[in-house]
């Protein structure tokens, strides 16, 4: 069965990602025509190295498109940047991918196919489905059960990952979401708002290399408390 033609694009969101950057666009090229990358207010260079590789990149057929946040606002302020950008200029599906290596490339044809042949609206990578990551203790034994009992409680949402960023999402779903939190619980927002229009969402495996930096039991908490206060807000 032939795969039927859609505009894909990614939106990567990178903060001070210097190290990465480059090697992750190599990567993501290979399986999209189009990267959105924001620049969430680096002080290194992040933009340089992304504009360099857009030059060295574009043609008719593969394209790099830099934007850039003047302070850092957060992760989830730097994907709806980039969504807005991918939506007015036609996407029919919008995949999100970090820019620091931690995702695998390879694993994004898996998460684009249902997505391709109109099988579900959204489709979510999960930590939790049966391929082997690394994850950091506390992350995989504190922070990541109570914000799936969270999620579960408050929003019914029996996910197995619900802070997982590899997502993708046709047009008409992002056309439903609007991403609020700048910081990191825009995750579990989207999939609250996912649930909330009766989208059509799947899970599936995806493998994770932790690298030394990453989100805290501090900051697992903070995701919570500000998905607590807009519940009864």
């Amino acid at each position: 069965m032939s795969i039927p033609k859609k505009k894909i694009f990614c939106v990567i969101p990178a903060w001070n990602e210097e190290a990465n950057i480059v090697k992750t666009l190599e990567d993501v090229i290979l399986f999209t025509d189009e990267i959105i990358v924001v620049d969430d207010g680096s002080t290194d260079d992040t933009l340089v190295l992304v504009n360099n590789f857009a030059k060295k990149t574009n043609t008719k057929n593969k394209k790099v498109i830099a934007l850039s946040h003047i302070i850092n606002r957060g992760q989830g302020a730097a994907l709806a940047t980039g969504n807005e950008l991918a939506l007015s200029l036609g996407a029919d599906i919008i995949f999100h991918f970090d820019a620091d290596g931690q995702f695998l490339s390879t694993d994004i044809s898996k998460v684009l196919e249902p997505l391709l042949f109109d099988e579900f609206d959204v489709v979510l990578g999960s930590r939790f489905l049966g391929l082997e990551s690394e994850m950091p203790f506390s992350k995989k034994n504190i922070i990541m059960p109570i914000a799936r009992l969270f999620m579960n409680f408050f929003f019914n949402a029996h996910l197995t990952d619900p802070q997982s960023g590899f997502r993708a999402l046709n047009r008409g779903a992002w056309e439903k979401i609007d991403i609020e939190q700048d910081g990191m619980a825009h995750c579990s927002e989207i999939i609250i708002k996912v649930l909330k229009n009766n989208l059509r969402v799947k899970e599936v495996p995806i493998k994770v290399l932790y690298s030394e930096y990453g989100l805290g039991a501090s900051g697992g908490f903070k995701i919570v408390k500000d998905l607590f206060l807009r519940k009864i807000s």
